[in-house]
């Protein structure tokens, strides 16, 4: 049986960096848009992405089970006793993709009995790939139009002292509700001095990571495979992505209940990054 020993980090990085290839050939034309039955975009990059993606992890690791937004979902009893499984989105925030704002994200992870334990996110079009291992640290890297690395740093690239002081928040580009102001509202009353920066896709979970935010409110909804790939780079920092209810408070996290993963049902509570 393949353990998480067995996964090389270098390997899942180059089949994200191989399916941006596939996906900025296809930004850079002028590209069909079609819309799922929930009316979200969908394009032939997320398909052949997927597929590049998919089949490269099924010939690597064949005994480990996929869930990808992409293709077709196992029935919970199916998968439920599953310890290990990927779970990928191809293209996540491809409204962003659509827009050409370069604000989407290729991302990769391993789940290990509801925890991600191995995240890769690449953003091809801003040429920064983030990636995790459990107990094996977490890094950024910059990379070139051929792939080829620039510069890496480990995570955090940043650590914020006094919150009090200053507080940097990172919001949806494009779901952000009420319930989501509110809550920053709230927020403005226990810092000097907050900054707001909205961003598409994972990156906003890979800006906790690094340290450039200091926390991310997602009061809307979300999929599993929206999130997996960058909270394992999150929780490597030691930082967490915790659920979301009337009862959370920032002042007592030991009493908030962290973010599992392969739910019953694949889409997630509303949760808070930090």
């Amino acid at each position: 049986m393949t353990l998480l020993k067995d996964i090389h980090i270098e390997a899942i990085k180059e089949i994200a960096v191989d399916a941006g290839k596939i996906v900025m050939a296809i930004y850079r034309t002028n590209f069909e848009v079609a819309h799922k039955e929930d009316e979200s975009p969908l394009t032939q990059a997320d398909i052949q992405a997927n597929e590049l993606i998919c089949n490269q992890l099924q010939k690597a690791y064949p005994t480990i089970a996929i869930i990808s937004e992409e293709s077709r979902q196992m029935a919970f009893e199916i998968r439920k006793d599953w310890e290990y499984y990927w779970c990928i989105d191809p293209i996540d925030g491809t409204k962003e993709f659509v827009k050409k704002s370069g604000e989407f994200t290729i991302n990769i992870a391993l789940i290990h009995k509801g925890v991600p334990v191995l995240g890769v996110v690449y953003a091809p079009a801003l040429g920064e790939i983030y990636w995790a291992k459990k107990s094996q640290g977490a890094f950024k890297e910059l990379l070139n139009g051929k792939g080829e690395v620039l510069k890496k740093e480990q995570l955090p690239l940043y650590v914020n002292e006094d919150k009090k002081e200053s507080l940097h928040v990172v919001a949806s580009v494009s779901h952000v509700n009420q319930a989501t102001q509110e809550f920053i509202e709230t927020l403005a009353h226990t810092t000097k001095a907050l900054t707001l920066h909205s961003l598409g896709s994972s990156l906003k979970l890979c800006l906790i990571a690094s340290g450039q935010a200091d926390i991310y409110p997602r009061l809307s909804p979300t999929m599993e495979w929206d999130t997996a790939a960058a909270d394992a780079i999150v929780r490597e920092v030691g930082k967490m992505t915790y659920e979301y209810d009337a009862h959370f408070s920032i002042e007592n996290l030991a009493l908030a209940t962290p973010l599992v993963y392969n739910k019953k049902e694949l889409l997630n509570p509303w949760f808070v990054v930090l």
